[in-house]
């Protein structure tokens, strides 16, 4: 196992689940329900005389699906401890209680966990819609960010005027000003062209059927204002202005759309590293899948004392791993004291401005970021087909994102050749993020003839 700098007592998922399935026995199988009907499954196996591990690699395994496929009916069917154990964590009062009313408000649906025979577990039933590539008429592309909303006006296919708007989303507890922003940013998109044919949206957070279920731009917002101001805001906003067709997806997923763009690429796997880890994917067909891909709350080290995610209170998640706060983390083991009057994008900042003056230590924070992103990338691959890793966001600016890079690269080398012959990393340039996102976003409806 090739180790990381700094976390040195990291278990990546990847070779712990490699070796418990070298010597699994007996058949396990994992059925997730989610909105329209659609379920995903996933067959797999556990250790018959070793119900403590299984335990274990199966709790660790069902939260990695959860999160990166979404739903909210659990069917499992195997060895009945197993079973009843996975049950027990997702019970009110249960360690994973925190992930159960998460996607209970995501899919609008009580969470409930299914014990079943494996024979009665349901099969996969999925049917992936295209959405996005078109570039006829007259279309606003928006992107809403947590500091900047980027909207264009987009003609056939071409950005005729795109603008960055400042705004503070995550502090504003009134939707009045949430409503403000966004409305007075499509109405200045609008104001460019002489009619508008469709709104395409890229925006932060979940959102099931254009509506928005979960958002930290609206982290300030109560529950009751946000169910009924915000959950439709983009519906109720394009049919103000002309009930002009809308659609909505997730910022993760316009990224790896852009990126499929514009190289025409498929089964491309966008992370986003940020305020946190985002993740979007594009599917062999070329398709945006309707899966959650909240990849900040996927497991990616299965060390006992791994770091702690405070939002949900588990360890090891893929926050902690994959984003400005990965680097404050680790800054310590490097040596490196940042004040606390900084804000955690300063802190960032004023990492990577060691690595430019040649700061040693500062290079090995993300040497590590790297090394951990190679394994986490061998653990997502058991859920997408990977072929296109596409790497975005403030941590991968300047000389870091290259040495992750360059680090990811060497652990699928040595620890994954297979994965390394089929998987390329890239980073976009500045033109492809800026107006590849901006064409990416206005595509996404399809207009009606």
């Amino acid at each position: 196992m090739l180790k990381p700098v700094f976390d040195v007592d990291f278990v990546p998922a990847a070779v712990f689940n490699n070796s418990f399935l070298s010597v699994a026995d007996e058949a396990f199988s994992i059925a997730i329900e989610r909105e329209n009907g659609f379920v995903y499954r996933f067959d797999t196996k556990i250790i018959s005389s070793d119900i403590e591990k299984s335990c274990f690699y199966a709790e660790r395994l069902l939260k990695m699906l959860l999160w990166t496929v979404g739903g909210f009916k659990i069917f499992i069917g195997g060895n009945k401890a197993v079973c009843d154990y996975l049950a027990a964590c997702y019970r009110p009062g249960g360690i994973r209680a925190f992930d159960a009313k998460f996607m209970s408000r995501v899919y609008e649906n009580p969470f409930e966990v299914i014990v079943t025979d494996i024979s009665k577990v349901p099969c996969k039933n999925e049917n992936f819609v295209s959405i996005g590539r078109h570039l006829d008429g007259n279309r606003i592309g928006f992107d809403a960010g947590g500091s900047d909303i980027k909207v264009s006006a987009v003609v056939e296919g071409k950005v005729i005027y795109s603008e960055e708007i400042v705004w503070n989303p995550k502090i504003n507890s009134s939707p009045d000003y949430h409503y403000r922003y966004i409305r007075s940013a499509l109405e200045k998109a609008a104001a460019k062209m002489e009619r508008v044919d469709a709104i395409g949206v890229s925006s932060a957070g979940v959102y099931v059927n254009n509506r928005a279920m979960v958002a930290s731009l609206f982290i300030k917002i109560s529950d009751e204002l946000f169910d009924e101001k915000i959950k439709d805001i983009y519906l109720n906003i394009a049919k103000e202005m002309g009930d002009i067709p809308v659609t909505v997806a997730n910022d993760g997923d316009v990224a790896a759309l852009a990126g499929s763009m514009y190289k025409n690429r498929n089964n491309v796997l966008g992370i986003a590293m940020g305020t946190g880890e985002a993740g979007g994917y594009i599917d062999s067909a070329g398709n945006i899948t309707n899966y959650l891909n909240e990849l900040a709350f996927v497991p990616v080290d299965y060390d006992k004392n791994a770091s702690i995610d405070e939002w949900s209170g588990d360890r090891g998640c893929g926050s902690s791993y994959f984003s400005q706060d990965a680097v404050i983390r680790l800054a310590p083991q490097a040596g490196i004291i940042l004040s606390d009057k900084l804000t955690p994008a300063e802190k960032l900042k004023e990492v990577q401005f060691l690595i430019e003056k040649g700061q040693e230590n500062a290079r090995k924070i993300f040497e590590t970021i790297g090394v951990h992103l190679g394994y986490a990338v061998a653990h997502y691959g058991e859920v997408y087909d990977i072929r296109f890793l596409q790497l975005m966001g403030r941590v991968t600016s300047g000389e870091g994102g290259n040495i992750i890079v360059e680090n990811a690269k060497k652990v699928l080398k040595t620890q994954f050749p297979s994965l390394h012959e089929k998987i390329t990393l890239y980073m976009p340039d500045e033109y492809e993020r800026r107006v590849g996102q901006s064409i990416a976003a206005a595509s996404l409806p399809q207009i009606k003839k």
